[in-house]
């Protein structure tokens, strides 16, 4: 193993223990169900932080940029809940046209998640968002751990070597933009992988395809995940 890659790897782990969280205790603002029939817990978010989401460097988008709504996904590469959510985000962006979906990392569970993410951003760095929209897909839907190694050989087949892959996302840039998007995240308390922001609205966990469909519907009647 080169002494770059050995630096690389060595890097990530120390981004995967930024941010201290903020306290913040989610139940249930708003009434909702999960597609199983539980309640999804969820809670109003300080405007100022979720703010801050839009502003942050890095962050994967699909769908257009005038969208009435915006869904942020907060995840991570080796989160078992985040493989079956990335299936229904790919889904979700098919189906609804109109809406906008944006991809923050959140690598919250091992210095290997941490080590994807860096190079997810490295392919969203150099290639744009549709490109590391598909890696996102591709990871996800991998077999078994994602590690830096295992990220490098997947995303490389987007176009860039993995050398370059490796400089970039060893930058930084990346280091900085992985940092804040993890930050915000725990400010926000997004405690649990995936988790979402609609609005002002934290959800945690996955509530499943029917539910953010339902609740992005209601978003666009009433600017919350449910009507009353």
């Amino acid at each position: 193993m080169s002494l770059d890659r050995r630096r690389f790897l060595a890097a990530s782990a120390a981004v995967a223990l930024a941010g201290p969280a903020l306290a913040q205790s989610y139940g249930q603002t708003f009434k909702v169900d999960n597609d199983d029939g539980r309640p999804i817990a969820n809670m109003r978010l300080p405007g100022e932080i979720t703010g801050q989401i839009a502003e942050l460097k890095g962050i994967t988008y699909i769908g257009p940029r005038d969208a009435e709504v915006v869904l942020y996904e907060f995840f991570d590469y080796n989160c078992p809940y985040c493989r079956q959510a990335a299936a229904d985000i790919s889904a979700l962006a098919a189906s609804d046209p109109s809406l906008r979906i944006g991809l923050v990392n959140n690598p919250i569970l091992s210095p290997m998640s941490a080590q994807a993410a860096k190079v997810a951003l490295g392919v969203q760095r150099k290639l744009g968002s549709a490109a590391a929209f598909k890696v996102y897909g591709q990871l996800l839907g991998t077999p078994g751990k994602i590690d830096g190694l295992k990220a490098l050989d997947i995303a490389a087949k987007a176009g860039v070597s993995r050398a370059e892959l490796e400089t970039i996302g060893d930058s930084e840039e990346i280091r900085q933009a992985l940092t804040a998007q993890m930050h915000v995240a725990a400010n926000l308390g997004l405690t649990a992988t995936p988790s979402y922001v609609l609005g002002n609205i934290g959800l945690l966990g996955h509530p499943g395809p029917k539910a953010l469909a339902r609740m992005i519907a209601a978003m666009r009647r009433c600017d919350q995940i449910a009507c009353g």
